[in-house]
């Protein structure tokens, strides 16, 4: 039986939002999928970080109190200033570098090639179209 051109219409368009919605579904897992990764990493990396620092924390201290032991007798004030400007420079040195790793890592990467991929896809359809009706 064939169907009438109304019928054809809805079943195309029937097709098109199934088409669309398993699309988006699609779309949405990954992006689902990136952030529990993006949490696990993150995760990992605040244990790892917290420890790191804990154990630098330590082993600044007890060199800090070190310089400042060997030097007690004559440059007291002096090992006591030149070892506080060394970790300041040093924590600022760090959280630039910091910064810049924060920078660099972009959430959701490939969920956004995968949308501008899509996206390009539908513009060149959509100009193939129009070139066919000219």
């Amino acid at each position: 039986m064939a169907l009438g051109p109304t019928q054809r219409v809805f079943s195309a368009a029937k097709r098109l939002l199934r088409s669309l919605l398993a699309n988006g579904e699609t779309r949405l897992r990954l992006a689902v999928l990136e952030l529990e990764e993006e949490r696990a990493r993150l995760l990992v990396l605040l244990l790892l970080a917290g420890a790191s620092l804990l154990l630098l924390l330590l082993g600044v201290a007890t060199l800090t109190a070190l310089v400042v032991v060997l030097f007690w007798d004559t440059y007291r004030l002096t090992a006591i200033g030149v070892s506080a400007g060394v970790l300041m420079a040093l924590s600022l040195l760090l959280a630039v570098i910091a910064i810049r790793q924060v920078k660099r890592h972009s959430l959701l990467k490939e969920t956004l090639k995968q949308l501008a991929a899509d996206r390009a896809l539908l513009e060149a359809n959509d100009e193939e179209l129009t070139d066919r009706r000219r």
